[in-house]
């Protein structure tokens, strides 16, 4: 049997995380001094707490080489295949393949560098999870989602350009002016890196349904299995408008909500919403 493993970006929820029996390495998340593990002792809330208190932004870290091997010595299995976040976003990737060498397992451990984050990763980790559990080997689980990497569709609208701006990815004067204006930027990921596609206005109901409208073309070809609801914290009564949404498209058998984990939350802020599926 394949083990499946992904770092914690992956922001798959609890539920899906023991349904699938996925084994999760938690990447780290710091607070000034303080040094926290994404999904296991860090909330969004307590994130958003310190950076609105201090006006700075957390510092996420890759997991080490050492954690990492001791994720696959956790979970003894015939195979592995390995999830990180983009390579380029973080050394979780070499990281894991470092563990491979050091290991003497590289002919057993499929390291996949996502070129995604968040539900981007998600995605790709549930169909090899049940490729996994109807018998594929590593090498097949690595090659099917070779080929699937590029059709995942991942995308946010974000609330507040103030925490991409204490990030460094948005200059003081944009954050002004779009948090003035009331703008919202799409953020896709596009061969494993983040850029803005296009900027709504309004208020959160309306934009995060323009955003959400506009990919009724690409819902069509969308594959059938499941489409993931992923936000840093919204307010309920508009995730519920989303969900009700896609159900009336009567195209997705599984529509899952999952709420973005402490990386990701630290770069996007609360409010950010996304769709996540991929293509046919």
């Amino acid at each position: 049997m394949v083990k499946i493993i992904a770092d914690s970006t992956c922001d798959l929820s609890k539920e899906l995380i023991e349904k699938y029996d996925i084994a999760i390495i938690p990447l780290y998340v710091r607070l000034g001094d303080e040094e926290y593990l994404d999904g296991v002792n860090i909330t969004p809330e307590k994130l958003y707490e310190w950076s609105d208190k201090t006006g700075q932004t957390p510092k996420t870290a890759a997991a080490s080489v050492t954690d990492i091997m001791d994720k696959i010595k956790e979970n003894e299995a015939d195979e592995y295949v390995i999830f990180t976040i983009s390579s380029s976003m973080s050394a979780n990737y070499s990281n894991c393949k470092l563990a491979a060498q050091e290991l003497d397992m590289e002919d057993k451990i499929k390291v996949i560098d996502s070129q995604n984050l968040s539900t981007g990763i998600g995605l790709q980790v549930i169909e090899a999870c049940e490729m996994s559990r109807a018998g594929k080997s590593a090498a097949e689980i690595e090659e099917y989602i070779l080929s699937l990497r590029s059709k995942v569709r991942a995308s946010f609208v974000i609330d507040t350009l103030t925490y991409l701006y204490r990030g460094g990815r948005c200059s003081g004067l944009a954050a002004l002016f779009g948090n003035a204006l009331k703008l919202h930027p799409r953020i896709a990921v596009k061969d494993g890196a983040m850029g803005p596609e296009k900027k709504y206005r309004g208020l959160p109901k309306k934009y995060i349904m323009d955003y959400v409208k506009d990919m009724d073309e690409a819902f069509k070809n969308a594959k059938k299995d499941r489409v993931f609801i992923t936000h840093s914290g919204c307010d309920k009564d508009i995730v519920e408008m989303v969900r009700s949404y896609l159900s009336d498209l009567g195209h997705f058998d599984e529509i899952l909500e999952t709420r973005a984990g402490g990386v990701v939350s630290s770069h996007c802020g609360p409010g950010t919403l996304g769709v996540l599926f991929i293509e046919k």
